[in-house]
């Protein structure tokens, strides 16, 4: 299982959300979540902001959020932000927390950033066929997997033409099932994962 936040956007901050709008008449802002944590919009206490087209962040004092289920989002209120002009003010800015506080996952559980760029081994062969590009949440998380290029073919001769032809190589994607069954190796330290892959599973979901 894995859980969701985004790459970091300086070496000590984490993307957790983006501002989509103001909220009502009182400053509240809605947040379309990057983040599996509801406590990163709902616990007061110190985030960070990073406005469109700058790269500085401002620290920002979260006062409380909630959930909104049909809209799939937080509702949040900032300190010192009370009506509808100052929020508006931060349309499509970023939220961001500090990333060492990550919270705690369980036993097999994983940051979803985490695994992206482990390089993939196939347990039957030993050898390594790509590496992790996304993860996508579809009842089970999905691995999307970059496999290695195939090597061109040996060039061929068409006689009617009398021309050399040669195909491209391929680059492909494959989506993995994260399940123990099919990966049970996850080794951060190694920067690697190891699968057990079933017959057909590189035929398949290919692009």
């Amino acid at each position: 299982m894995t859980t969701n936040d985004l790459q970091p956007t300086t070496q000590d901050k984490l993307v957790i959300g983006k501002i989509v709008s103001a909220q009502g008449l009182k400053g509240e802002l809605r947040v379309y979540p990057d983040s599996d944590f509801p406590e990163r919009f709902t616990t007061p206490g110190p985030r960070w902001l990073q406005l469109p087209n700058t790269s500085q962040l401002q620290e920002v004092e979260l006062i409380k959020g909630r959930w909104i289920p049909g809209k799939k989002l937080y509702v949040i209120q900032l300190a010192g932000i009370t009506d509808r002009d100052q929020a508006d003010t931060l349309r499509n800015a970023k939220l961001l927390v500090n990333r060492h506080e990550r919270p705690s996952l369980a036993d097999n559980e994983y940051h979803s950033s985490d695994l992206l760029n482990l390089e993939v081994f196939n347990q039957h062969t030993g050898e390594s066929v790509g590496h992790v590009t996304e993860i996508f949440s579809a009842g089970n998380d999905l691995l999307e997997v970059q496999l290695h290029p195939t090597p061109p073919e040996t060039p061929s001769i068409d006689l009617k033409n009398q021309k050399k032809t040669r195909k491209r190589a391929k680059k492909n994607t494959v989506l993995i099932p994260f399940v123990a069954a099919i990966v049970p190796v996850v080794d951060l330290s190694q920067g690697r994962i190891e699968i057990d892959p079933p017959p057909g599973l590189f035929d398949v979901n290919q692009s």
